[in-house]
């Protein structure tokens, strides 16, 4: 994934998560203007329907205006011009909160004239016991009205308790919101943080694998002039050493063109140069590179019954068939047997590498193809390599459109396939 994608991906995603933030705000900020509205609305009522109910046990009439009034968020005032019984004042309040379904705690007072103080009445609550009222009502005093007479008034102290109570859903959502986007922003770090040391990690290889160049070179062309040296030629000891030399430079040299072949194929930079190919023939040399190199007769090879030419980029599809023939002679059991198939498959062909060695279990076959994965017995590594070749394999297959796969028994052996849809 590049950087240009990466970043196009954050702006995107944060803009998202801002957006959905504000949508989540904006609507929870309006879910409680309306819940107010809808309990100023339910308080109104409740002290409307009592003001009346005041004023008929009276005999008396309402004020034509200002009867309720709002002093603050959660403080109100009712005028009803006659004289109140704060016993009466309460039962009233009380059935018509409950008529309501106001499960509030309120809190009420009465205007004396003989005093001109405000008599505070009671607090009344489900959630808290007689001694705590008792308590409240010795402590508390309301705030008095100058411009009104004949008026009680009444506090809802825990107003905001009880709309965000009702607000637990909405609530809820936000905070789901918000954790949602830490999450977000805590899992972008880590992404981050791990993209930056994975390319650390690949440049160094890189570097490291490029420096190897230079003195692989030099110790192959030592090694080719020792052991064209005729006085080392005469001594069978220093001329096995030479070639223990030259085959181990090569060893390493194939392992340093796997690891820079990856970092080609993970920047995209492979080049797949297409020519025609004459499977066959291809894949007879092939067989015999590799029979040279285990100096034993291990491979058989079974091809077409008629010549097939296929496109495709020579240096990797030979890579990719000795990788598969490697893999099998690595992974089997004493003496390798090796058959190499090629068949026709619908309008193209398939390439079959079988072996008889130990296989693979069925939990390990779907990570066969990844990247440094290996087949390991227990804890035990059997078999030296980083784990690159299969994953070559796959992206070389990817590059040309064909498909590889492998099917595997335990203790049977192993086939991997390619299919090339498409023959020339």
């Amino acid at each position: 994934m590049s950087n240009r994608l990466i970043q196009r991906l954050l702006i995107l995603g944060g803009l998202s998560i801002v957006g959905i933030l504000f949508i989540q705000s904006y609507w929870l900020l309006k879910t409680w203007d309306i819940k107010d509205k809808e309990f100023d609305q339910s308080v109104n009522i409740v002290l409307r329907n009592v003001a009346n109910r005041m004023a008929t046990f009276n005999k008396n009439v309402l004020p034509k205006t200002g009867v309720i009034q709002r002093r603050s968020s959660n403080y109100y005032a009712v005028n009803i011009n006659t004289k109140i019984d704060a016993g009466i004042l309460e039962q009233y309040l009380l059935q018509e909160m409950h008529k309501q379904g106001l499960s509030v705690d309120f809190e009420y007072a009465v205007y004396d004239c003989s005093t001109d103080e405000l008599v505070y009445g009671n607090y009344c609550s489900e959630s808290i016991d007689v001694e705590n009222v008792e308590d409240i009502k010795r402590n508390k005093k309301l705030p008095k009205f100058n411009d009104l007479i004949y008026y009680f008034v009444v506090r809802f102290p825990n107003k905001e308790s009880f709309l965000l109570a009702n607000l637990n859903m909405t609530i809820t959502l936000t905070l789901l919101s918000i954790l949602a986007t830490i999450f977000f922003i805590y899992s972008m770090y880590i992404i981050l943080e791990q993209k930056r040391l994975s390319e650390l990690q690949r440049d160094f290889i890189n570097n490291m694998t490029h420096e190897f160049k230079t003195p692989i070179s030099s110790i192959k062309i030592a090694s080719e002039f020792l052991s064209n040296d005729p006085r080392l030629k005469d001594d069978p000891r220093l001329s096995k050493y030479a070639q223990i030399i030259q085959n181990q430079n090569q060893r390493l040299n194939d392992q340093v063109e796997k690891v820079l072949n990856i970092a080609r194929v993970e920047k995209r930079s492979i080049e797949i140069k297409k020519e025609i190919i004459e499977v066959n023939q291809t894949l007879r040399k092939i067989v015999a590179n590799e029979s040279l190199k285990l100096k034993a007769d291990h491979i058989e090879f079974i091809p077409l019954k008629n010549e097939a030419r296929i496109e495709a980029d020579t240096l990797h599809f030979v890579n990719i068939v000795s990788n598969l023939i490697d893999n099998a002679v690595k992974y089997s059991k004493n003496e390798p047997k090796v058959v190499l198939i090629c068949d026709y498959f619908e309008n193209g062909i398939i390439i079959q590498v079988k072996d008889h060695g130990i296989g693979i279990d069925k939990d390990q076959l779907k990570k066969l193809f990844d990247k440094f994965y290996r087949v390991s017995t227990g804890d035990i590594h059997d078999v030296k390599g980083f784990g690159l070749g299969l994953y070559y394999v796959k992206n070389i297959c990817l590059a040309h459109g064909w498909q590889v796969d492998v099917q595997s028994q335990v203790g049977e052996g192993s086939t991997f396939s390619i299919k090339i849809p498409k023959i020339i």
